[in-house]
């Protein structure tokens, strides 16, 4: 585990020590806050370069976390339900939505069995091109060449990334580094980056897709299922703002019309790829708006107060992160204490 991710499990801790996971609700909790999940599955054993397993918890902390959320007393609401308790200028329970990224098989085969036993509606927001098999998992193809290669060398325009491999340390140093630096530029050079050392490990791309999303039969058969609502992910999960505007409204509109066509119903809600400012911002959010989705969400850390009513196409998100599977953080993050410091006091981030 990274400085960063001890600090904020050592965050965690003071604030469940303290008591201000309590005490702080009435200043910090909103109204309701939406979760962000991505894989349930069980802990795999591949030693200790899990450089995306911030992505996935296990079906056994998914089930501690409902049963946590009912024995607080809290409302687990589908977002339709959520959006129609945000609109009412009355008080209520605070409330909590499940929302998966990404469209993975294991949402089905782990996480469904799970949320069934505590009656819980969820929402999967899917990709056309990972139904299709046409887009990138391009995160998890730069762990497995990493992983794979016991040197990391490949150009790039502003100079060679070079670094050992050989450990698991060496491989995660190797992967925080590429990561972010291929983040800050275009995304074009990102993908082009992780295609060449992907060729060197002998990665398949379309396999990986194959291997963890579901088809687009699937997604079709679980149309009008209970306690499920299938919402757009994009046409290929790009970074939108990274990309020009026809591309975005292209992404964000043609994605919607896709999966209505492909459900025979409308399609309502919408999530941002990536998600964070350098991915989703005033632009997307008009788009998004324009498209004709009730609702949008990023991945800013918060909950949602009563103002979000305004910016119902910019919602944030609470992620439940896997390297915090913990009672600990998740007391935290339900309380909005770490949101409250980390917006520096602002209930709504949109700018």
């Amino acid at each position: 585990m990274s400085l960063r991710h001890k600090a904020f499990s050592a965050a965690f801790a003071a604030i469940g020590a303290t008591g201000a996971d309590r005490w702080a609700r009435g200043l910090a909790q909103g109204k309701g806050a939406i979760l962000t999940l991505h894989h349930v599955r069980p802990a795999a054993a591949r030693g200790g370069f899990r450089p995306n397993g911030l992505l996935e918890i296990t079906p056994g902390f998914l089930d501690r976390v409902l049963t946590l959320i009912r024995a607080e007393g809290y409302d687990i609401v589908s977002l339709d339900e959520a959006l129609a308790r945000l609109a009412d200028p009355k008080p209520g329970r605070f409330f909590v939505t499940l929302t998966f990224d990404d469209g993975y098989r294991d949402n089905l085969d782990h996480a469904w069995p799970v949320l069934a036993k505590h009656e819980a509606p969820w929402t999967l927001y899917v990709v056309r091109g990972f139904a299709e098999r046409t887009a990138r998992l391009w995160w998890l193809e730069l762990e497995e060449a990493i992983r794979a290669l016991p040197r990391i060398s490949v150009e790039l325009p502003d100079g060679r990334f070079e670094a050992p491999a050989g450990t698991g340390a060496e491989k995660q140093r190797a992967f925080d580094q590429l990561y972010w630096r291929l983040r800050k530029g275009p995304e074009a050079i990102l993908l082009s980056a992780i295609s060449d050392l992907g060729r060197l490990a002998g990665i398949d791309p379309a396999g990986l897709v194959e291997r963890e999303c579901l088809p687009t039969e699937t997604l079709r058969s679980l149309a009008g299922a209970p306690g499920v609502t299938i919402g757009a992910h994009t046409l290929s999960h790009p970074m939108l703002a990274k990309h020009s505007e026809e591309v975005a409204r292209r992404e964000i509109i043609e994605s919607k019309t896709w999966l209505e066509d492909v459900l025979g119903m409308p399609v309502r809600h919408f999530a941002y790829p990536v998600g964070d400012p350098t991915s989703a911002g005033q632009r997307e959010f008009a788009l998004a708006k324009e498209a004709g989705f009730t609702s949008a969400v990023t991945t800013r850390p918060g909950h949602l107060f009563a103002e979000h009513a305004d910016h119902l196409h910019a919602l944030p998100r609470v992620s439940l992160n896997g390297l915090h599977q913990s009672e600990a953080a998740l007391r935290a993050l339900l309380s909005g204490l770490p949101f409250l410091l980390w917006n520096r006091g602002r209930k709504v981030s949109v700018g």
